[in-house]
């Protein structure tokens, strides 16, 4: 049994990894949050202790640290994008391997400094990158390789996660703290599509808005029309009557490449792949880094080229 701390407890998506640790026979001793509202604690791990201030968090796990035997296995990070490089140091420092939520960086130049930080302690940092576990993509990439040589694919991928009003008021909407849209939703699918397709040999950003971004990207075996949406307007479906607020579609030379389901337990697998040494590492996430970074920071060009059909619906 291994032990872990867990820093974002409160947050969305530490759910999955509480569950993650309970369903490997693991122990969670030790939670962050700067928010008190943590009942989920008791559903997983009751007796784990439970800090609202860094530095009370950060002094319990030193204590730990000193008695041989007590100290943290693991540190598992659900805080927001702009910490998670500051966390996973504290993780190293302690003495603990680090497991950080997407993503792992905001830019390109953070992924070298985490591994020299990996290389001056000898603790391994992973992150979960779910989708590169999920049977149809993992189908999907045996055929792409299987494929003839030089064969180019047209790939559309659409993503709308619908959000409310909260999201732009929360440190999500402030893109030097999310990294902005391209970051907050789409870095999973990038980091996909290019473990699957290959380098990136030209990204173009058709529209950037803070709830919406389009783009074209040509991959190595790719040529790849992107929509992220945050807008519950672009559904195509009623959101109320389907009762519904999330439509993904990727197809593969216009056929529909069928992944919806098979995503309750992908953070689980993400952990026990982790915990038997074969995470995904600092070099693994720096192509999806460095795509959304580019996207960011790029000048959008309208309505030119090859872009996204969505876009004639939505503009």
């Amino acid at each position: 049994m291994k032990k872990f701390a867990l820093i974002g407890v409160g947050g969305y998506v530490a759910p999955r990894h509480l569950k993650a640790i309970k369903d490997t026979g693991n122990l969670l001793v030790a939670a962050l949050d700067k928010s008190d509202s943590v009942g989920i604690l008791d559903t997983y791990f009751p007796d784990a202790d439970f800090f609202t201030e860094f530095e009370r968090f950060d002094r319990h796990l030193e204590m730990l640290r000193r008695h041989p035997g007590s100290g943290v296995d693991y540190v598992s990070i659900c805080s927001p994008n702009y910490l998670h490089d500051a966390h996973v140091r504290f993780a190293l420092r302690i003495g603990a391997d680090a497991i950080c939520e997407k993503p792992l960086v905001l830019n390109p130049w953070n992924v070298v400094a985490l591994e020299e930080a990996e290389k001056e302690t000898g603790k391994s940092i992973n992150t979960i990158l779910q989708l590169r576990l999920h049977p149809a993509i993992v189908l999907l990439k045996e055929r792409i390789e299987k494929s003839p040589a030089g064969k180019i694919f047209n790939v559309d991928l659409t993503y709308i996660a619908a959000r409310g009003h909260w999201y732009t008021v929360s440190w999500k909407g402030d893109t030097s703290k999310s990294g902005g849209i391209a970051t907050n939703i789409g870095i999973h699918f990038f980091d996909m599509l290019s473990w699957i397709f290959g380098g990136v040999k030209k990204n173009i950003v058709h529209i950037y808005e803070p709830k919406k971004a389009a783009g074209f990207l040509e991959l190595e075996r790719a040529r790849v029309r992107w929509f992220l949406s945050l807008d519950s307007k672009d559904l195509p479906f009623d959101p109320e009557h389907k009762k519904r607020m999330t439509y993904r579609s990727v197809t593969v030379d216009g056929e529909e490449i069928e992944f919806s389901d098979g995503f309750g337990d992908l953070h689980t697998e993400s952990y026990r792949q982790i915990l038997a040494g074969k995470g995904f590492r600092p070099p693994d996430v720096l192509n999806s880094v460095i795509i959304a970074s580019d996207i960011r920071n790029a000048r959008p060009v309208g309505l030119e080229g090859d872009y996204h059909p969505m876009l004639k619906k939505v503009l």
